[in-house]
């Protein structure tokens, strides 16, 4: 798209609640999303992620708190004036308009002369990868190009912020993976701020500058995707992004968090390397991947009320693992691993 002097704007959400009559859907969100940043929101259904993103967007009116985006308060504006692109989950394209009219359509609205609506939609539908499609209709597009065209739609009147609302929820895997790949490379070439809303760990890992981990109405924690799984700031945040073993300590009021990569498993009568802590465990089954081992391990501590499921992988076949639920002692260095206060 045309070089714009206007990049992406800065997003501030301060003490934002959103109360219901028999519920509270936000409680007091308070984040700064920065000028051109991949922000993304993550959480279970319900935790309040998609209720900020409406309130961003002036879907949804608050109880409490402000929305700034540029520094102008947006409490009074209406949707239509805040200068924002949105793409859902679902296309919502017009099948009777071709493409090109579909891109268009935000252009007309705003009354765009017929000469630059020509270069501004050629241009959106080349950033998403659509250049020669111009004249098709909807009902002539596979899923993903539909949504390429929903984003062109978004991106065309260069706003300064977009808002995704799951958008590639609809597609299967191997197409979502590769739009995955396309929005980095979008957001890169446009330079706006993208907030992007998700359930699914793994595609909020791969897109996000940050991420925003939401849980029961409030933010648990807000980081890099490095940050957030190294160093996590709860067990739900550590439970949520990647895979994990959560090892109590009642004594200490700890729980340490050991990544699958990060724990070793030896023989349950075997003594440990030097430095290295550990705790019984009963190995209940080993897999082969291909380009390692899972094993799928439970813990085995005094007084635990029920069992503490996890998994370690590895990339040789432990030969003295007589098949399922053998004993073992998982193992870490404690450098490697978060410990938490329970």
């Amino acid at each position: 798209m045309p070089e714009q002097s206007n990049r992406g704007a800065e997003i501030r959400l301060d003490g934002v609640s959103k109360h219901y009559p028999k519920s509270i859907a936000l409680d007091n969100v308070s984040l700064t999303v920065e000028p051109g940043e991949f922000m993304t929101f993550l959480g279970p259904s319900g935790s309040g992620k998609t209720t900020t993103l409406n309130l961003i967007a002036g879907f949804t009116d608050l109880t409490t708190g402000s929305v700034r985006i540029d520094g102008r308060q947006m409490d009074d504006v209406p949707v239509h004036k805040r200068d924002l692109g949105i793409v859902f989950q679902h296309y919502a394209l017009f099948p009777h308009m071709s493409v090109f009219d579909n891109v268009a359509f935000p252009l007309a609205r705003r009354k765009v002369s017929k000469a630059e609506t020509v270069q501004l939609v050629h241009a959106a539908l080349e950033t998403a990868g659509l250049a020669g499609f111009s004249e098709r209709y909807p009902a002539e597009l596979s899923g993903g190009q539909q949504q390429r065209v929903a984003l062109a739609r978004a991106l065309v009147f260069q706003p300064k912020v977009l808002l995704l609302d799951e958008p590639l929820g609809a597609l299967d895997k191997n197409l979502r993976e590769k739009l995955q790949l396309e929005l980095r490379r979008i957001h890169r070439d446009v330079g706006r701020t993208f907030v992007f809303v998700t359930h699914d760990q793994e595609e909020a890992l791969t897109l996000s500058d940050r991420i925003a981990v939401f849980n029961n109405g409030r933010i648990e924690q807000v980081g890099t995707a490095k940050e957030l799984y190294e160093r996590p700031a709860s067990a739900f945040v550590a439970g949520f992004i990647g895979e994990s073993t959560m090892v109590p300590d009642a004594s200490a009021g700890t729980v340490t968090v050991v990544r699958p990569e990060h724990g070793e498993l030896f023989p349950a009568e075997a003594a440990l390397p030097t430095g290295m802590q550990g705790a019984p465990v009963t190995v209940r089954q080993s897999v082969y991947l291909g380009a390692g081992w899972k094993h799928e391990i439970v813990l085995d501590l005094p007084g635990q009320a029920e069992p503490v499921a996890g998994v370690i992988r590895g990339a040789e076949q432990l030969d003295w693992l007589a098949g399922s639920n053998t004993p073992a002692q998982l193992a870490w260095h404690p450098g490697r691993v978060a410990v938490l206060h329970a």
